[in-house]
């Protein structure tokens, strides 16, 4: 008896379902998505901005503590019931206000009344954005972290598999697979390090800067700043509230991360081509045809070079809008170029995260990878640069081998026969004896993992400060309440 098979799982050839991880990228985009809640996430960030605001006020003697107390209850109450009773409002002057009015409106002015002392929408804004911004830099940062894991994980485990390295699309010198792994860990660590350096500016409080001119109340910035989790208060009001230059420099360092992210599937496209045949990518990670049984379509590759782009793009829209507004509170800048942001950040996460993916899950074609090498001549060089270390000019040693390779071509010959020579040019010997410049024949890994530990760091490091800042808020509000 036959069991009919699983529509699209069992395609005839594919046998397999695509990855989970995968399909959530590339598919789920076209399914109305009820758990992103926008508005739920600004008021959470208002109302913890507000909850640090007042627990600063009564510890320093600015608001009265009872009624800050019975603020901060509200506040909590809200929170816990996912401010259903503020989204059932009407917002004519925007999210702020009408979250401010309910308070008012259950509170009274004198209580409610209260939470702005020394605060303008301008800062605030400034704050939350930064707040908001936390959840997608670190999933991005831990896309980029494990895929660089992965990336040098697979050198290591491939730096014995010989391959041709390409420059203008034809075989130039034999490397491993390991050591182009290697390289792209190099790009993808560069770019972690610039993340994390863009991330220094979100950690700074503008919190206190008003609408731009600071206050005359005596507020305490640092102190909120570390309820929060910033390092450190914005010493400038302007600067504060005008600047929104983190999220240039978020999205800058994410396009360039994406252009070595796009330039590498291209390689990888390359070489799973049924002509070149040097890699295979697994069943999980490729997708079929819907009319042409036969084919393996490493479709994943494709999305990572459209994905890769969202944070260019991003990064030209925000830059545009930016110049568009003096150096001052801005709209064009602190709504409309932030904007932008928020899907720059989530293409470039997806298209790390797939490229993890197809790296982790892709073999390289070991017997075929050598015969492109040999068949390449990629040991043409060096056979060059043996001739200079024994007197000969570069040049002369340069035509030479050249005359070789071609009479090579037309007799058929390897290339040692052709050159007469005794001992072998088999490329992994070659590759291996390329140590110099940062050469196959290097071992280049433990750098790269030492600064992969240092960037793992930083990050932990950022991670806990702003989750133990939850905790530390959440006592201070225990204590204020309780007061």
């Amino acid at each position: 008896m036959t069991t009919a098979p699983v529509r699209g799982v069992d395609t005839g050839r594919l046998k397999a379902a695509l990855d989970t991880e995968a399909h959530r990228i590339v598919y789920d985009q076209y399914l109305p998505d009820g758990a992103a809640d926008g508005l739920g996430g600004e008021l959470r960030c208002i109302s913890e901005v507000d909850r640090a605001h007042l627990v600063m006020l009564v510890e320093h003697g600015i608001v009265d503590a009872g009624r800050a107390g019975q603020l901060l209850a509200a506040i909590d109450e809200l929170r816990g019931l996912d401010f259903a009773p503020v989204r059932d409002r009407p917002m004519p002057r925007g999210v702020y206000l009408a979250y401010e009015g309910h308070l008012i409106e259950r509170l009274g002015d004198e209580t409610g009344g209260i939470l702005h002392t020394g605060r303008s929408r301008n800062d605030l804004n400034a704050t939350t954005t930064r707040l908001k911004v936390r959840t997608p830099y670190l999933a991005l940062l831990d896309a980029v972290d494990t895929l660089a894991g992965v990336l040098l994980a697979k050198a290591e485990e491939y730096a014995d598999v010989t391959m041709p390295a390409y420059t203008h699309g034809q075989p130039a010198v034999p490397i491993t697979y390991g050591h182009y792994l290697a390289g792209a860990a190099g790009a993808v660590l560069r770019a972690y390090g610039q993340l994390l350096d863009a991330g220094r500016q979100i950690d700074v409080n503008p919190l206190g800067a008003g609408a731009i001119g600071g206050t005359s109340v005596p507020i305490d910035p640092a102190r909120t700043a570390e309820l929060l989790g910033f390092t450190t208060a914005a010493p400038n009001s302007v600067d504060a509230v005008a600047s929104r230059d983190f999220v240039l420099h978020l999205l800058s360092a994410s396009a360039v991360l994406g252009v070595a992210l796009a330039r590498v599937a291209r390689d990888l496209s390359t070489w799973t081509s049924e002509e070149f045949g040097l890699l295979r990518v697994g069943d999980t990670l490729v997708g079929s045809s819907s009319m042409m049984p036969q084919k393996r379509n490493p479709f994943l590759l494709e999305h990572i070079q459209g994905r890769s782009t969202a944070s260019l793009g991003a990064f030209m829209s925000a830059a545009s809008a930016m110049t568009t507004g003096g150096y001052t509170n801005a709209i064009a800048v602190g709504t409309e170029a932030v904007r932008h942001l928020w899907p720059g950040l989530s293409g470039t996460t997806d298209a790390v995260t797939l490229l993890r993916l197809v790296v982790a899950g892709t073999e390289p074609e070991r017997e075929r990878m050598t015969e492109r090498a040999v068949d390449g001549f990629t040991s043409a060089t060096y056979l060059a640069e043996r001739l200079v270390l024994d007197g000969v000019p570069f040049r002369a040693a340069h035509h030479r081998v050249g005359e070789t390779v071609l009479a090579a071509l037309d007799t058929g010959r390897p290339l040692a026969a052709t050159a007469g020579l005794a001992g072998d040019l088999a490329p992994d010997r070659v590759a291996a004896s390329c140590a110099h410049g940062g050469g196959p024949g290097t071992d280049g890994l433990p750098p790269l993992q030492t600064q992969l530990d240092v960037f793992r760091a930083e990050l932990t490091a950022r991670r806990n400060r702003w989750s133990g800042a939850e905790s530390l808020l959440t006592e201070a509000v225990d204590k204020a309440v309780r007061a």
